[in-house]
């Protein structure tokens, strides 16, 4: 694996134009590696392990609310759903209510899994942290907060 590129290196005078932007690219790029070798370790890829925490905490979902729950779409969903299950971690099932729907749950197995995942999340949440007080946490998370509600009305937008 390569390294991360040192915080320190210029920018290219074409990010002039969006420094934040820039920085939130990089930042998202280096926690989704980190995260992505904490999860490996535990036998899932990113993105894998906020489905079954939706499932551990609220139970069978049909596939289309983890879509919307998650903010994914619907082709992503059913890879990520086939990996789990033909990993154990999930099981699908027709819906009883709705015959277009599926079912999806955790499996004995995945609950095993839950204290891996949590721990994951608790390193991948140090390393993000380190060296931040409690407040710069709360403001870091309120200022994000602010910009996902600004990229999700940019996309309202849009769509």
């Amino acid at each position: 694996m390569s390294q991360p590129e040192p915080t320190n290196v210029r920018m290219p005078a074409s990010v002039a134009a969006g420094p934040l932007s820039h920085a939130i690219f990089r930042v998202a790029r280096l926690h989704r590696m980190i995260a992505g070798q904490l999860l490996r370790r535990i036998g899932l890829h990113p993105s894998q392990e906020l489905v079954m925490m939706q499932l551990w905490d609220h139970g069978p979902q049909r596939q289309t609310d983890l879509v919307r729950l998650l903010g994914s779409d619907a082709a992503t969903m059913t890879r990520t759903v086939r990996r789990l299950e033909q990993a154990g971690f999930v099981r699908r099932r027709p819906c009883p209510t709705d015959k277009r729907a599926t079912i999806v749950e955790p499996t004995a197995a995945s609950n095993a899994l839950r204290a891996e995942v949590e721990r994951a999340w608790l390193d991948l949440e140090s390393a993000t942290t380190e060296g931040l007080t409690p407040e710069q946490q709360a403001e870091a998370v309120e200022v994000l907060t602010r910009i996902e509600e600004s990229l999700a009305r940019a996309t309202a937008k849009d769509g």
